[in-house]
């Protein structure tokens, strides 16, 4: 008797009949949407529908008789637990790029597809320079197949928006619109075209919740030199608060009538800037196919949204004020519960969020909770579920890694527990790990750096610690963070790989390095910290960082042995300035644990 299909071989089965029928020897499968965010509603799931991988970036590639998914390497474990290695090949994307696996699968004469709204004309020209080679070829797709398959595909979300106040932006969305434009003349375009949702919502000072944790909505817009634009986004969306919010220099327009606006402006024969990173390739080729003259530059939202104002600044420091209270209340409550073998990762994960939750300017998580205990820990992305849920034993670390969407502000941050008794001391190697991992966040937390530094120049002051261990993590250093917005924010970060942003004030980034050890723990470091211009002995102009987080470190997992004077330094006054802001805002049981907790080293 033949065994029943699971949910997965069944829509892969029925993916694979519709790419027949329409002559398609291949489909590739990102994670993304039409606006090629990072975070997607739940419509534009479709690598997880197709192969179970619930992790936050990875892709896949469907053949007639083999697949494939492709993560990066905070996504090795997961993927190996998440999607069945009978029916798909699980490849770390560093060592087995999936230009490669494509390259080895065609023969000649297939057609592989592709959805042109959820891909960038760069990596189109990419791969189809490949398939080439081989004799085969990447086509577009006229309505995405997997779509056509999957029968209860949520629609696209319809939530509320709102206008964010002058009080929270620091800046009318006139004012933005006025600036930018006087960018468009100096690139001689007339008007750019605008896909990333959170670059949308800064430019028009509106948020709403389409996205999960990210407070922004589906739409697309046009900015045009005179500083009007036009909003593309569902009537529905638009009531009569908001018309008078974005005034009558915003023209409204319902979303699916944006490439129809494109086409306009090429009837017009405008110069229109895109940025060929962020626009995807059905967008970019509607403008080059209706006579528009491409401008390609970056997205003219993402420095200055980057850039924050002064009032975005407060808000954002007073939202970690009351992030750090909230976050203190449950490392007090941990210390004391945790031990007694009552407490798992979503029972711990749930008494953070209703912590949080106190706060009346709390409106959502910033993203979900990784909440990891023991082996779970080294999962580097971890999302808890019923079937994964550890409990923290004695003599185990517990990561968390968690975050909020203040209405002020976004927060970010991640701390290790180490399980047991409030007098047990943690295991050698732990203390070890974990001590190198805040010598490499120290490092980073107190380097000054000369004006047009960039991020990449910067992360391997937080791994040399590390390095000289001979150990190392898979996962970038530090990466921007939005004001109210995307906890992920672009366009510079802290990583190897090369980046040519340069850091500049008001930007917010984290400091996270860290350490995994696979089926055994996790360790990683986080704080959001703040570039600002510092006083400078010499001839240079100089930035450093200041930290935004608030909340104290694991006593019992710093081995002052490793530490040198300034690093000692750095942490006592770290844990004086948290135990003075702090203090005043928690119980008085938890003050006294403050107390102790951030009490001088060494």
């Amino acid at each position: 008797m033949d065994r029943p299909l699971s949910d997965i071989e069944q829509r892969l089965a029925a993916l694979r009949n519709e790419l027949a029928d329409r002559g398609l020897a291949g489909f590739i499968v990102p994670l993304t949407d039409e606006h090629q965010s990072e975070y997607v509603a739940d419509y534009a799931q479709r690598l997880a529908w197709i192969t179970g991988f619930t992790g936050s970036a990875g892709s896949a590639a469907v053949m007639a008789e083999k697949a494939a998914v492709f993560v990066d390497g905070r996504y090795t474990l997961q993927v190996n637990t998440e999607v069945d290695g009978a029916l798909y090949e699980r490849l770390p994307v560093a060592d087995s790029p999936m230009i490669d696996w494509l390259k080895a699968q065609v023969t000649k004469g297939d057609k592989i597809g592709y959805d042109p709204f959820l891909h960038t004309t760069k990596w189109a020209e990419n791969i189809d320079e490949t398939l080439t080679a081989k004799g085969a070829e990447l086509v577009p797709v006229e309505g995405n197949p997997i779509d056509a398959v999957w029968a209860d595909q949520p629609d696209q979300p319809l939530t509320n928006v709102v206008a964010q106040q002058i009080e929270n932006a620091g800046e009318s969305s006139a004012d933005k619109r006025a600036r930018l434009a006087e960018e468009l003349i100096k690139q001689d375009a007339d008007a750019c075209v605008l896909t990333a949702l959170d670059s949308i919502a800064w430019l028009f000072n509106i948020r709403a919740e389409d996205v999960l944790h990210t407070p922004v909505t589906m739409a697309f817009a046009i900015l045009h030199k005179d500083s009007t634009a036009q909003l593309f986004i569902a009537p529905e969306k638009v009531d009569a608060d908001l018309q008078a919010h974005l005034g009558n220099a915003v023209t409204l327009r319902a979303k699916d009538e944006f490439l129809a606006g494109c086409s306009e402006l090429g009837a017009q024969g405008k110069a229109v800037l895109a940025d060929p990173d962020s626009a995807s390739a059905a967008v970019l080729r509607t403008l080059k196919d209706s006579g528009a003259r491409l401008v390609k530059g970056a997205d003219p939202c993402a420095l200055p949204k980057a850039r924050k104002n002064a009032v975005e600044i407060k808000g954002t420091e007073n939202a970690h004020i009351r992030d750090g209270a909230a976050v203190t209340r449950f490392l007090h409550w941990l210390a004391g519960n945790a031990h007694k073998g009552e407490v798992d990762e979503i029972i711990a994960a749930d008494k953070l969020l209703a912590l949080r939750k106190e706060s009346p300017l709390y409106l959502d998580s910033s993203f979900d909770t990784i909440s990891g205990s023991g082996p779970n820990g080294a999962i580097v992305h971890y999302r808890v579920s019923p079937a994964t849920n550890l409990p923290l034993k004695p003599g185990w670390l517990y990561l968390v890694d968690s975050g909020a969407q203040y209405l002020d502000g976004t927060t970010d941050i991640t701390r290790v527990v180490a399980v047991g008794a409030p007098d047990e001391a943690a295991g050698e190697e732990e203390r070890n790990r974990y001590t190198l991992v805040l010598q490499g966040h120290i490092a980073l937390a107190t380097c000054l750096f000369p004006k047009g530094t960039t991020g990449s120049e910067l992360d391997s002051f937080a791994r040399r610690p590390l390095w000289q261990a001979g150990l190392d993590y898979d996962h970038g250093t530090g990466h921007g963070v939005g004001s109210y917005l995307a906890v992920h924010e672009g366009p510079g970060r802290i990583a190897k790989a090369p980046n040519s942003i340069a850091l500049e004030p008001g930007m917010i980034f984290s400091n996270e390095p860290g350490y995994y050890k696979a089926g055994a723990y996790g360790i990683r470091i986080e704080n959001l910290v703040l570039i600002k211009s510092v006083d400078s002995p010499g001839d240079r102009e100089m930035m450093g960082f200041e930290e935004l987080t608030l909340a104290p470190l694991e006593r019992k997992l710093i081995d002052s042995r490793l530490l040198t004077e300034p690093e000692l330094s750095w942490l006592n006054a770290y844990h004086a300035r948290v135990r003075e802001i702090i203090s005043p805002l928690v119980p008085e049981d938890t003050r006294e644990w403050l107390a102790a907790q951030t009490a001088p080293i060494g």
